[in-house]
C-alpha cells in the first residue's frame, strides 16, 4: 500500500529509505525516460531488488524518494508493495534537478522525525549489493555506515578517514570519529570507502536532520554523506565492514556493466 504509515516507533521494524530522485545523466541513453532505480537486470528493477534485500533483513516499511520521471516510480511502487505485502510511501523531491542527496535524504528523514516513526536504513537507489551487507547493518546496534575495507580505492571512491581506528578484515564493526570524508581525500591516508548504505537510529534522527539542514543551507548540492562526519562527533557510529562482500554503485556505463556481472555472480 502507499500513503501514510502507522506509528511504529519502539517496534522491532525499521524503515527502508531508498533515494531514487536523480537524473542519471552519465547513463544516457539508458536513463532517457526512466530513473536509474528502474533499470532492469535479470528482469528485475534495481529498486525492487534492493527492496527484496531489505525484506530479507525483516524490513517491511519503505519510503522511496522520487524526482526525475517520478510518475514511473510512483506507478511501480504499489505493484511492488502488493507483490511482497509491504508498505511503500513515496516522497517527491520537486527540486531534484537543482539539489543533491542531502535534500532527498532530509525530506525522508524529516518525515520520519515529524511522524515519530523509527530507525531507518538509507540506501542509494543505484546500488547493487550482496544481500548480507544489508543484514549486517540491520544487526548493528548503533547508527552505522557500511565501509568497504577491501576494494582498491580510486579518485571516484567516497573515502573517509577514521580517527583512532584501523579498518581490517579481523573486525566486523569498528567505531571512532570521522576526521574527513569525500572523494578528494588522499588514498593512502584513507580508511576505506563509504558505499552509500547506512542506518540512523531514531534517537539520532533529530540531530541528523539538524546537520542536514546546515549542509543544505550551505549548498543544496551537498551529499548527505557529509552529515555523518559531524554526527560521529556527538553520537556513536558503527563502521560495519564489508570484509570482501561485493557491491557496486551505478554511475556510468562501466558501472552498469559491473552491476550486471555482479548480479550474475550473486543470482546466477
Amino acid at each position: 500500500m502507499t500513503g501514510s504509515m502507522r506509528n511504529i516507533k519502539n517496534s522491532d521494524k525499521m524503515i527502508g529509505v531508498i533515494l531514487a530522485a536523480g537524473m542519471g545523466t552519465r547513463l544516457m541513453p539508458l536513463t532517457k525516460e526512466i530513473p536509474k532505480a528502474l533499470l532492469e537486470i535479470n528482469e528485475m528493477t534495481l529498486l525492487e531488488r534492493m527492496i527484496k534485500n531489505c525484506i530479507n533483513a525483516d524490513i517491511k516499511k519503505f519510503i522511496v524518494v522520487v524526482g526525475y520521471n517520478k510518475e514511473k516510480v510512483m506507478g511501480l511502487c504499489p505493484l511492488i508493495a502488493e507483490k511482497y505485502d509491504i508498505e511503500i510511501k513515496t516522497i517527491v523531491n520537486e527540486k531534484y534537478d537543482v539539489t543533491n542527496t542531502s535534500v532527498s535524504t532530509y525530506l525522508a528523514s524529516k518525515f520520519i522525525e515529524e511522524n515519530d516513526l523509527d530507525d531507518f536504513i538509507l540506501v542509494n537507489g543505484d546500488n547493487v549489493v550482496d544481500p548480507e551487507i544489508i543484514s549486517k547493518l540491520v544487526a548493528s546496534k548503533n547508527t552505522g555506515m557500511i565501509i568497504d575495507n577491501f576494494k582498491e580505492l580510486n579518485e571516484e571512491s567516497f573515502k573517509l578517514i577514521i580517527d583512532d581506528e584501523s579498518l581490517n578484515d579481523e573486525k566486523t564493526i569498528a567505531n571512532g570519529k570521522i576526521n574527513s570524508i569525500g572523494k578528494q581525500l588522499d588514498i593512502p591516508s584513507s580508511s576505506g570507502e563509504f558505499i552509500g548504505v547506512s542506518k540512523v537510529l531514531y534517537d539520532d534522527v533529530a540531530e541528523f536532520n539538524r546537520i542536514l539542514e546546515g549542509l543544505i543551507e550551505d549548498d543544496p548540492q551537498n551529499y548527505y554523506d557529509f552529515a555523518y562526519k559531524d554526527l560521529s562527533i556527538i553520537k556513536t557510529i558503527d563502521f560495519v565492514l564489508t570484509n570482501g562482500l561485493k557491491w557496486t554503485e551505478i554511475d556510468d556505463h562501466n558501472d552498469w556493466k559491473n552491476a550486471k556481472a555482479l548480479i550474475k555472480e550473486l543470482e546466477g
